[in-house]
């Protein structure tokens, strides 16, 4: 761990025994119980939007039905679509191109690419954003387009980029950058009101209102080593290489995501938005079909949590996530443990190796039980697992920034998509094995044989789960 990224935890750290004190002042926030008939389902059936608007329900019927049919056994989209169609309030979209991306250096290049070739606006936001040599190279980027008249606005977090020098941001802005930092660490400066646990998870790029990308990749020279091809397998300073995944989208869903973007900018109190073409007219990319849903602590619940259970309990074949930083509440450990127990294949990849201590020992302390429950649990050898992603039946996908912890759920801002279909769901289940073979399974026996320090640390960390 170099200097940087103790100097992050510890000023994190210290902001957070603030928030403890002034959690256990004003109160706390609570997840919802969502069960299966949260949300009755539509008189009508679930209808899908095309590039022109709404589909006829003849269109919609028939598109899920090419989805259902070339799939496994699953009530994903007879039971679940009702459902997250009431909840999630942003439509199915169809006609759009998706692109798994896997590898830190590949997806740097994929995103510089689509920045250079912006020709009307640039819209980012990021949680990290590092002053080192992949931050220097986007900033680079972003300049040279504000140059040419290429409008660019950046959201950054405010404790995500901590450790970034504001003569980083001094740059930007000079050259004509509109830089947002979101709910500033300092009161002072506040424009949307002082709330320090409330922060901006999302990793989203979003180029001419055409192009996006989103997922769980940060601005960082992290992923300066490959983790998932050919690549070098290390980084310059010898650490292990962070593995995460994010997508480059092309399609109608896009405006959604836009939608969200700017919807923070507003939230947040930004200076007006230059005039651009930030919705232009959708064209037709591809044949995936997807869902833009974003979270807030704003709402009255996550949109994205709600979404998530309700597709864990439709799940009848498979359940196969990989997640950065597992700390279940009780109703998402119910749903992993009520799968396994009506016979669906659970299976987790998690880190072996992490970033955070108190995250990484609050998740395990979970294992046992889950593991009593024939969840199947594995951790990730050879690289940093920062991946957030998800894959139920092999037909529905999910890829986005929301970790399965608690701050995710309660106090970030976090943008996911769905995306629907076999194509796109046989890729995400050739991920998933890929990692499940460089991971190392925990077996039950021998887990209960662990330390007493280890369940030591285990329970000291559970203690800060809510906040982590």
């Amino acid at each position: 761990m170099n200097l940087l990224t103790r100097c992050k935890g510890a000023c994190i750290a210290l902001m957070l025994c603030v928030v403890v004190l002034l959690t256990f002042v004003i109160g706390s926030s609570a997840l919802p119980r969502i069960v299966p008939d949260m949300a009755h389902a539509p008189s009508a059936p679930v209808q899908l939007d095309g590039i022109h608007g709404p589909l006829s329900a003849e269109r919609s019927k028939a598109i899920l039905d090419r989805l259902k049919s070339t799939g496994a056994e699953t009530n994903i989209f007879d039971v679940h679509l009702a459902i997250e169609e009431s909840v999630a309030g942003s439509p199915l979209t169809e006609g759009n191109k998706v692109d798994l991306l896997q590898d830190g250096p590949s997806t740097y290049q994929s995103m510089i690419k689509a920045v250079e070739a912006a020709r009307d606006h640039i819209n980012m936001e990021t949680y990290i954003l590092d002053d080192d040599e992949v931050g220097q190279r986007f900033a680079a980027a972003l300049i040279a387009q504000q140059h040419k008249g290429v409008q660019v606005n950046l959201i950054r977090d405010s404790v995500g980029t901590l450790g970034t020098p504001s003569a980083f941001f001094s740059r930007l802005t000079d050259a004509g950058v509109k830089v947002l930092e979101y709910n500033p660490v300092n009161p002072a400066t506040a424009k949307a009101g002082w709330d320090v646990n409330q922060r901006d998870h999302r990793k989203l790029l979003i180029v001419d209102g055409r192009i996006a990308f989103l997922g769980g990749i940060n601005i960082s020279s992290v992923y300066s080593g490959g983790s998932f091809s050919s690549r070098s397998k290390t980084r310059p300073t010898g650490d292990l290489p962070w593995r995460d995944t994010d997508l480059r989208i092309e399609g109608p869903v896009v405006t959604d995501l836009q939608k969200l973007f700017i919807g923070t900018w507003t939230t947040q109190k930004g200076e007006p938005l230059a005039a651009r073409q930030y919705f232009p007219p959708p064209e037709r990319k591809g044949t995936e079909v997807v869902r833009a849903i974003g979270s807030s602590p704003d709402e009255p619940f996550s949109l994205i949590y709600a979404t998530l259970i309700s597709a864990l309990h439709s799940a009848q074949t498979e359940i196969w996530l990989t997640n950065a930083y597992f700390v279940p509440d009780p109703q998402l450990l119910a749903a992993l443990k009520e799968a396994a127990a009506r016979g669906v294949d659970v299976k987790l990849v998690l880190p072996s190796s992490t970033d955070s201590w108190l995250v990484f020992h609050a998740g395990r302390a979970y294992y046992s039980e889950l593991l009593k429950a024939n969840v199947k649990l594995y951790e990730r050898r050879d690289a940093l697992l920062h991946v957030k992603t998800a894959v139920i039946d092999g037909v529905w996908s999910s890829v986005g920034s929301t970790n399965l912890d608690w701050r995710s759920f309660l106090h970030n801002d976090e943008v996911n998509v769905v995306v629907l279909g076999t194509e796109f769901g046989k890729k995400m289940q050739a991920a998933f094995m890929a990692d499940l073979a460089k991971s190392n399974e925990i077996k039950l026996e021998k887990w209960q044989r662990r330390s007493l320090a280890v369940k030591a640390k285990e329970q000291m960390a559970r203690l800060w789960e809510y906040w982590l």
